[in-house]
């Protein structure tokens, strides 16, 4: 079985959009790469995130990755010290682009930070607030409804599920690890087909000295598995800016080895059409190495609630 691989593209805020995602489209089409792209829509709120310092993890993070030089010291004080730019209103030409050059497009988040940081502790009904503003603007900038959303910061539970299910998604990309799932939280079974990333990104290598740069792209293709359809997340505000050339380098070596490249919804559809074949497993909440905080994964078959999703770490 050949080597495939899917790109998904997170777009957290006003820069990257504006910026990292052109950078991406036109390195995608050099390698004729299909992805998958989902945009933030809403007010950037970038700056607000420093309420993450309280995280175990996050100032080795930011200490090893550089986030100032990657993300540009305007996007650090959107929201504080500096209006919210509105991401959809500012961008929906661009973000009409991406989709008229044959990539697929979806939902990230109305506002990243809200979602990322709150949405744990959010009501149902706020919840649903949040994604149908983020359906709104999505329907008002490319004409139709949204399919597919990726949670920002990887943060899903049984109330956005729900939303998801009300919003008839053909899949979602919400998780951390292993092959795709029908994902049941406290007993709850939803019908929104999960995908999950099962590798590492790049953020969560950058810095490390066992992971210089030249180490990173080699120890991708190691990680790479022929059992299963390998799910990459990529940041326009990483890949698409500050390391582009890592991720044309990653490319290359993709298409030297001949990794087959395929787009999200495409394998949606794949899986989909062998709906009973695909398993429901527990969805809960997980460390993954190289990133602070919990994450969405789904829990191992008869293993401990909560526990790794996902490595950095070949062998």
């Amino acid at each position: 079985m050949p080597l495939r691989l899917a790109l998904k593209v997170d777009v957290d805020t006003d820069r990257g959009t504006r910026v990292g995602v052109p950078n991406l489209v036109a390195d995608c089409q050099d390698f004729a790469a299909p992805a998958s792209f989902l945009f933030s829509l809403g007010p950037d709120q970038t700056g607000r995130a420093i309420t993450r310092v309280f995280r175990p993890g996050f100032f080795q993070k930011v200490s090893r990755t550089s986030v100032v030089q990657l993300y540009g010291l305007r996007t650090l004080l959107n929201g504080t010290l500096l209006p919210a730019p509105h991401i959809g209103r500012r961008n929906a030409a661009a973000m009409r682009a991406v989709r008229d050059a044959g990539f697929e497009v979806g939902i990230h988040a109305y506002n990243h930070y809200r979602w990322q940081d709150h949405v744990q502790t959010m009501s149902l009904d706020a919840v649903r607030a949040e994604f149908i503003a983020a359906r709104a603007e999505f329907l008002r900038i490319f004409g139709h409804e949204a399919r597919t959303a990726g949670a920002a910061g990887w943060q899903s539970n049984a109330r956005s599920r729900q939303v998801y299910d009300e919003a008839g998604l053909r899949y979602a990309s919400d998780t951390r690890g292993g092959p795709a799932f029908f994902p049941r939280v406290d007993g709850q079974v939803f019908q929104t087909l999960e995908i999950p990333s099962t590798l590492p990104t790049f953020d969560e290598l950058m810095g490390r000295p066992e992971y210089p740069d030249d180490r990173i792209v080699p120890h991708f293709l190691s990680l790479l598995r022929a059992d299963q359809p390998n799910v990459f997340t990529l940041h326009a505000e990483i890949e698409g800016m500050g390391r582009r050339h890592l991720f044309r380098a990653l490319l290359a070596a993709c298409q030297q080895a001949g990794v087959e490249f395929i787009r999200l919804d495409h394998l949606a559809d794949e899986l989909l059409a062998n709906r009973a074949a695909i398993p429901v497993r527990d969805q809960v909440m997980g460390t993954v190495d190289g990133r602070s905080g919990l994450v969405a994964v789904p829990a191992e078959p008869g293993g401990p609630p909560r526990g790794p999703a996902i490595s950095g770490r070949s062998g």
